[in-house]
Order: C-alpha cells, then structure tokens, then sequence
C-alpha cells in the first residue's frame, strides 16, 4: 500500500509472491517511480493496472503516463469475455459500481474490495457534478452491502487514522447508506452543498 498522506491517495499492491505477479490499483503517474521500485523490491512481474475511476479531465498526461508501464489497463468497463482477471494463482473479480462517475469499477480480491471513491468510511466520493445519485445508491445498497458481512473495504483516499473499514460496519454506520431509504439519499440535494470527497 502506498498512501500519500498530503493528498490522502492510497494505492495499492496485490501479489502473488510466488508466481512473481502483481497487480496496481489506483496508481497515479507521479507515483511511479517509487511503485517501480516497490515491484522491483518484491521481485515481482506487473500483470495488470486496475483504475476504480479516474479524472483524466483535471489529470491531463496521466493516462498516457500510466500506458507507459506497458501493461493492460482495466477502466471504465468490466472487460470482456469474463469479470475475472487472473494474476499467478490469484484471481480478482470486476464489479461495475457506477456512481461517483457514470463508469466506475470495483474490485473484489479475496474478501476485500477495493472501491475506489464509491465509498468511504465517513462519506462518499461526491463530485460537484455528481454523474448518477441513483446508479450510486444501487452500486452501494444493491451491490456493495449485499457482499458477506466480513468483507473488508478499501477506497483510493483514505480518512485520518483509518484505511480499512467492512461491509459489516458500513452497513449499519454509514451516515448515508445505513439508516437513509433511497429517497432520502436522493433527497440530499443541493449536492454541491455535500462535503466533497473526490
């Protein structure tokens, strides 16, 4: 994991140690050198370069920048034929979590999802445009919640002191999802009134 405390992005390393097969969720382009040599630290092969969402609008160059690791990079849609990307002997699964932009995607690795802004410990990953309350609120209640109980949560910025939350927690703690109906969520509006996340 590698978590850059001044612009509380986490990005994070999965590894079949093995196998020498890694894969990257959520790099960001001035990340790579110090991800390069984490990979090189631990010996391990790049397979695929996982993107929850990005902002290539405000990013300009990232895109490109992260292309340079030559390796597949999975966004915007869960890729065809199959949700499964295989790495070593592991093997993730690609959810489509549509909310904080119209083509976000979640990846579940073991029991842990890695969920980008979708969801974090004490909000959501609001936009001043948010692309679709309504895909949001299904991506989390009908999605996200309705995984087992013990799976661990991961978004791409972490709160102060606290990375990891679980379905279990978010469930009946969220202050929007756990005791709001839906159309109380949707009823949050101005939304650019809400504390922004992205």
């Amino acid at each position: 994991m590698l978590h850059d405390q001044e612009q509380h992005r986490v990005t994070y390393l999965l590894a079949d140690l093995q196998a020498r097969e890694a894969v990257l969720v959520d790099p960001h382009a001035s990340d790579l050198p110090v991800l390069r040599a984490m990979l090189d630290e631990h010996r391990v092969g790049l397979r695929w370069l996982l993107r929850t969402h990005e902002h290539d609008d405000v990013m300009p160059g990232e895109h490109k920048a992260l292309a340079r690791m030559d390796v597949p990079i999975v966004q915007h849609r869960v890729p065809a034929p199959a949700s499964r990307l295989d790495f070593g002997r592991e093997a993730i699964q690609v959810m489509a979590t549509p909310g904080h932009t119209d083509h976000c995607l979640s990846f579940l690795w073991r029991d842990r999802l890695f969920c980008g802004d979708l969801l974090s410990l004490q909000g959501c990953g609001w936009r001043t445009d948010p692309q679709c309350p309504e895909a949001m609120w299904n991506s989390v209640v009908n999605k996200v919640f309705r995984l087992p109980s013990e799976t661990l949560l991961f978004a791409s910025h972490g709160e102060p002191g606290r990375i990891v939350s679980s379905v279990y927690e978010q469930r009946r703690n969220h202050p929007w999802f756990a005791s709001a109906s839906r159309d109380q969520f949707l009823a949050a509006v101005p939304w650019a009134a809400l504390p922004s996340f992205a």
